[in-house]
């Protein structure tokens, strides 16, 4: 669809509608071109002086053809040009994009000076009059309303696109800051724990220097304490000593015609026995024995073969012992008859504590200290102390499972520090089993079976009736085990394994072969026997090889068949070489778990 334009009339072909914007087109105009032309001018007029907007198609000056028509060109016919939709739409297309440029200036078209010449290819050769080819009116007012609508589109699409890049900067700032908080967060974070961390370190630091003067402040005052309770003690022992002495002066005369007498008498008993001994020999076997095997020579019992069988020296010092505890039970006696404090209550301390022993490292150390704590109280006496120790000792052996290794470890540190308390234990000792002298006593030197086992060490009950030979058995083995157990501990030890040596030697030398020497000898060996395989090695698998070769076979000539379990397990012992294994208890535990060695 095309335009023609003609230089005497205009004849529209446009393909638009017939109105817009209430400004009508005519169909069929007839107007001589002055006309035109003056009507072009009034119409732009008007619409330049109406309109607030510049137009890019303003005219500055009025249309002049005056030169147009004297170009030279004479010819009547009329100029036709032809425009195509499609170049109208590239113009348009190079219009938009000539808008959208900013720094493209557009330009104002001119027809006051058009000269159109013949063109080679046309047909006419007349000369026609030109005409200026002009917008109507139609075309003015859509151009500029196109502007307009092309200025608003511009100006709302940039408002978009800057909207667009504002709302893009803030949501980039977000995810940076966002990028930077958590950046920071993690810092802090990491600091945070690191603070945690190092005030945790110093917080230990504190704690365990805290602890460290603690306890070096503790142990200055427990420490100062001791010599202090040691300094009241010692005085206020020399305050007892002064009053003991002046009571002890009082019974010093008795004292001394008792003990003359006693002395008088185990005299006369000792040479009696010596003599009888001599006589009758009845350990010659035994001594014959002991040479052949290489066993330890011991004299020969001087006890009345009728009815002590015991070696002279464990007589001997059996009667220094009870001596001593004697004067001890007396010593306490007096005190408790002039002084009118109450010791009840360290006796029951002392009852209570070892009681609690068990077979660990910090029972041993714990329990220890806590006894050596009472016996340093300068409110009791050290005798009470002893005399309570010493018997609560002996009696809570008889307690089922007893831990006599550890009970022996701790009389081992009592008595390094007070050596006269374990001849007063001893003794106690030697009053509650006489195997641990080791003595016997004969059946034949007593009128009835009552007599007898009261001597042996039988106890009667609230009924007055002799307790079983298996309850008397139990207790003796408890006896000897402790017994064999503190012999066997070497740690600054006044009674040990030189000791043990002597009692075994007398033992064999001297004790017959009957069912309470056998429960004593196999409790006594299976707690001392692997000390004493330790320090004599051969000599004292040589009296073992007696033992077996002499003991057991007197035990077995007797045909009892009580006898035969301690017979088994004597025999076991020695033959299985139970001797080179440790037994068990000998080592104190640290806790549940691990082991230490006694020291």
């Amino acid at each position: 669809m095309y335009s023609t334009i003609t230089m005497g009339g205009v004849k529209l072909e446009l393909s638009c509608p017939k109105k817009v914007y209430s400004v009508a087109l005519d169909p069929n105009p007839d107007w001589t071109f002055e006309d035109l032309i003056s009507e072009l001018n009034a119409l732009e007029i008007k619409i330049n002086s109406g309109s607030k907007v510049p137009l890019p198609f303003a005219k500055e000056k009025s249309r002049d053809i005056s030169n147009w028509k004297n170009n030279g060109r004479n010819s009547s016919s009329p100029f036709v040009m032809r425009v195509f939709e499609d170049d109208m739409d590239n113009i348009d297309a190079e219009d938009e994009q000539v808008h959208d440029q900013k720094s493209v200036v557009a330009k104002r078209f001119n027809f006051d000076e058009l000269y159109l010449s013949d063109s080679d290819d046309s047909g006419d050769e007349s000369a026609i009059d030109a005409e200026p080819y002009l917008m109507e009116k139609i075309d003015l007012v859509e151009s500029g309303l196109l502007e307009l609508s092309r200025e608003h589109q511009f100006k709302v699409k940039e408002e978009i696109r800057n909207q667009i890049s504002a709302l893009e900067m803030e949501l980039k700032n977000t995810q940076y800051q966002r990028k930077i908080a958590e950046a920071l967060d993690n810092h802090l974070t990491v600091v945070q724990r690191e603070l945690e961390v190092r005030s945790q370190i110093e917080e230990r630091k504190i704690r365990s220097d805290a602890a460290y003067e603690d306890a070096r402040r503790k142990e200055a005052e427990e420490k100062l304490r001791q010599e202090r309770a040691k300094a009241e003690a010692e005085a206020k022992r020399a305050e007892e000593a002064k009053r003991a002495e002046e009571a002890k002066r009082a019974e010093e005369a008795k004292r001394a015609a008792l003990e003359a007498q006693r002395r008088a008498a185990n005299e006369a008993a000792a040479k009696k026995a010596s003599e009888t001994s001599k006589k009758l020999d009845p350990d010659a076997n035994l001594g014959a024995s002991n040479a052949q095997f290489g066993g330890p020579q011991v004299n020969k019992p001087a006890a009345a073969a009728n009815k002590i069988r015991a070696a002279e020296s464990a007589l001997n010092l059996e009667q220094g012992r009870l001596q001593k505890l004697k004067q001890l039970d007396e010593e306490v006696q007096a005190l408790r008859s002039s002084s009118n404090e109450n010791f009840a209550k360290y006796e029951r301390q002392i009852a209570k504590l070892i009681q609690q022993i068990t077979g660990t490292t910090e029972s041993v150390r714990q329990k220890e200290y806590d006894l050596l704590k009472i016996f340093c109280d300068a409110r009791c006496p050290q005798s009470i102390s002893t005399a309570a120790l010493v018997k609560k000792v002996v009696a809570n052996c008889k307690r089922p499972g007893n831990p006599a290794f550890a009970q022996a470890y701790i009389i081992v540190r009592i008595t390094s520090k007070a050596p006269h308390v374990m001849d007063l234990i001893l003794a106690e000792l030697n009053k509650a089993c006489i195997y641990t002298v080791p003595k016997h006593y004969s059946r034949s030197a007593f009128g009835s079976n009552e007599a007898y086992y009261k001597a042996l060490g039988f106890q009667e009950d609230d009924e007055g009736k002799i307790e079983s030979v298996n309850s008397y058995l139990t207790r003796l083995e408890c006896y000897m085990k402790l017994y064999g157990a503190l012999v066997q501990t070497d740690n600054n030890n006044v009674h040990g394994l030189k000791e043990g040596w002597a009692w075994l030697a007398r033992f064999v030398n001297a004790l017959p072969a009957n069912r309470y020497t056998a429960v004593a000898l196999s409790a006594f060996l299976r707690m001392a026997g692997y000390s004493l395989f330790r320090k004599y090695r051969n000599q004292f698998v040589k009296l073992l090889n007696m033992v077996s070769y002499n003991f057991l076979n007197a035990l077995k000539e007797q045909g009892d068949s009580q006898l035969n379990p301690v017979i088994v397990e004597i025999e076991s012992y020695i033959k299985d070489g139970e001797f080179l294994r440790e037994p068990e208890g000998r080592q104190l535990k640290s806790n549940l778990q691990s082991d230490r060695s006694v020291p």
